[in-house]
């Protein structure tokens, strides 16, 4: 039975065993904010977390791809000039307080990921909302609602054209505008944001940005509605964060009455040991290089890209100096010792060194373009000293941030000081258990090692949105400020061509450019471990940035 986990009385199973009424779930993310669509929210692995507690039209799928979620309702593209999306929400879906979704939540999503809305600054316009990113919503034209209808009609700009609409209103990102409404005292929050009624979309923005933060023992159930099978009941240090079934969930209930998510801010290796978790899904090698006792699981590649996101300021302010350390990184050594524990893939993900920030390596393009990483492959230290030097940067000392504990990790930092020293680049461990990527905004840290946009838990999908608003400028997962106008142009149109010799010229220009500028150092994809404790059923590995929550409402423990 599960220790520390479990609630008083077992539910009756079949064939002489009994199914355990709460699971607990680890998983390497720190938990920070419920609104996934913001900054805080995507980088503290939301999608992982709340992807079965905030539903959308589309959630992530195990192979990183969309998956309709008719539960939540129907989206359909209609012939038209512009490109235009139909909305229709479930006519019985509601919230767990009881108010209906409604198409107001997908106008609020629009407004804060469109980087439409600005408010005045000392150096000029800024966004009002902290959007991850505004891809495909900046495309929008405007979204038709009537406040309160489960109808929405999302019309693209004219010439505009969003190949992957279906990672738009997802889940984890819909969030419930009503609660908005009712903290900023309006009717609705349709009628000032389509209004561009300036003052009330400031207040909007700022609870949107805050008002969802999520802090172990300060949490306001009210704000934190629920419109998936399950709901926040508590969070706290000691008891972790616990979800419970939503009664007012109208598709099939939750198999498993209470789920505990056992997050990067918990001892993950003491609740392992103590059988408090039944789902462990984690940076294979994080806790260590065993695999724990009492699970079935498997080491596998993650569709994130295990990477060293690097400054443009401070030591790294000069692209030659970021040339430089690169010079220096042993990948294929990173990737021999750490890239593929316990698995050996011939082809595709995972199979060699990570040659591309954005590109998957199972895609068909993916051999065609990855040669051109191949410079900085094996590490040298003697040339990256020199160009070092010729930077400006002789003697230069770099930090390296991520969040600890991670063994994997902190195994890589060592390595690549140890491989970097040579050339008289001093290499500093700034791996802390508080660390975020703002750290790198502020000029802490010269380097976050991290996944797909920085994240430190579960990342990437096969659309690899978040990687591509990684490197755009202005998006706030793009966490070193790295600016480009040729690549913000080759990533917009990316996102509407679908001709494959177009596809691949402007695939070998970015990456062309990528490797020249070198704002990242992408190592492998991200070697995940997923298991699943003995009894545990319906578990499905997903490494992506859903991770295996991503069907939570299906687990079912026996014992």
């Amino acid at each position: 039975m599960l220790a520390g986990v479990v609630a008083a009385g077992m539910v009756a199973g079949c064939a002489g065993k009994n199914q355990v009424p709460s699971i607990g779930y680890g998983v390497d993310t720190a938990v920070a904010s419920y609104n996934g669509g913001s900054t805080l929210g995507a980088n503290s692995g939301a999608a992982a977390v709340f992807s079965r507690v905030l539903t959308g039209f589309f959630y992530t799928g195990p192979d990183g791809q969309p998956v309709a979620d008719t539960d939540t309702g129907t989206a359909k593209e209609v012939p038209g000039e512009a490109q235009t999306i139909q909305y229709r929400l479930n006519p019985d879906g509601k919230y767990s307080d009881g108010v209906p979704t409604s198409c107001d939540d997908l106008v609020m999503a629009w407004a804060a990921r469109s980087g439409r809305f600005t408010k005045a600054a000392p150096g000029g316009p800024i966004p009002m909302f902290d959007a991850a990113g505004t891809a495909g919503y900046s495309d929008i034209e405007r979204v038709d609602c009537q406040p309160g209808s489960k109808d929405a009609t999302v019309v693209f700009r004219p010439g505009r054209h969003y190949a992957a609409w279906k990672t738009l209103f997802n889940a984890a990102e819909l969030m419930p505008a009503h609660v908005v409404a009712t903290v900023v005292k309006v009717p609705n929050v349709v009628a000032p944001l389509q209004s561009g009624d300036q003052a009330t979309a400031e207040r909007i923005a700022d609870f949107w940005n805050t008002g969802w933060i999520l802090k172990p023992g300060k949490i306001d159930p009210t704000v934190l509605p629920a419109s998936g099978p399950y709901r926040i009941e508590s969070f706290g240090d000691k008891d972790g964060l616990v979800l419970v079934k939503n009664e007012k969930w109208w598709g099939n209930a939750a198999k498993t009455p209470r789920i505990v998510v056992w997050d990067k801010n918990t001892d993950l290796k003491a609740k392992v040991e103590a059988k408090a978790v039944g789902v462990l899904d984690i940076g294979a090698g994080a806790l260590g290089d065993g695999k724990p006792s009492g699970f079935t699981g498997e080491n596998l590649p993650g569709r994130g890209v295990e990477q060293l996101v690097l400054s443009t300021g401070g030591v790294f302010q000069n692209v030659g100096a970021r040339r430089a350390f690169a010079l220096c990184v042993p990948r294929a050594a990173l990737y021999d010792k750490l890239g593929h524990p316990d698995y050996k893939v011939d082809s595709g993900l995972g199979a060699s060194i990570l040659n591309s920030r954005t590109v998957q390596q199972d895609s068909l393009y993916y051999p065609a373009i990855s040669g051109i990483g191949d410079k900085y492959k094996n590490g040298d230290a003697g040339a990256a000293g020199q160009a070092m030097t010729a930077a400006g940067q002789a003697n230069a000392t770099v930090r390296i941030g991520y969040l600890r504990p991670d063994e994997r990790r902190a195994k890589t930092v060592a390595m690549i000081a140890d491989a970097c020293k040579a050339g008289g680049i001093t290499v500093v461990d700034a791996g802390t258990p508080d660390f975020s990527p703002q750290q790198l905004v502020d000029g802490k840290v010269d380097v976050v090692l991290g996944g797909t946009a920085a994240l430190p838990g579960p990342s990437g999908s096969l659309t690899a949105t978040d990687a591509i608003a990684a490197l755009h400028t202005g998006q706030g997962l793009n966490f070193n400020r790295f600016g480009n106008g040729r690549y913000d142009a080759i990533a917009d149109q990316l996102a509407a061509e679908d001709n494959s010799t177009a596809v691949l010229n402007l695939l070998n220009e970015q990456e062309n450019l990528l490797w020249s500028e070198m704002p990242s150092i992408p190592l492998f994809a991200s070697p995940r471990t997923i298991a699943f404790g003995d009894g545990l059923k319906n578990g499905i590995a997903s490494p992506t940035k859903a991770g295996a929550g991503w069907n939570m409402d299906r687990w079912v423990l026996e014992r």
